[in-house]
């Protein structure tokens, strides 16, 4: 890519507003996630007991609902992310790229 124009593209002060939000965001989310997974790992590393308790008096017990959540909350992450990025990061991203192009 040309020089000058990533230049013109990163010295709007828009787009650093951008850089900025995505990387906040995604930081964010990431540290969410990584609670969650890191969190679990823990919870079967020191707390075998609560996660082998039986749920009433059938097979399942606490730890496989556990598990489903996080896998459940990854996609909810991601469904986050895309709505937030359609919302909000795409059309400052557009705004940013027409500048840059004038």
């Amino acid at each position: 890519m040309d020089d000058a124009l990533v230049k013109k593209i990163a010295a709007p002060p828009r787009y650093l507003e951008l850089q900025a939000a995505r990387s906040r965001f995604g930081w964010t989310l990431t540290i969410a996630m990584l609670v969650v997974c890191y969190g679990f790992i823990l919870l079967v590393a020191f707390d075998k007991e609560l996660l082998a308790q039986r749920i009433g008096s059938r097979v399942m017990t606490i730890g496989m609902p556990l598990g489903v959540g996080v896998i459940v909350f990854t996609v909810v992450l991601t469904v986050v992310y895309v709505k937030r990025a359609h919302r909000a990061f795409d059309a400052l991203a557009d705004e940013v790229g027409k500048a840059a192009l004038r």
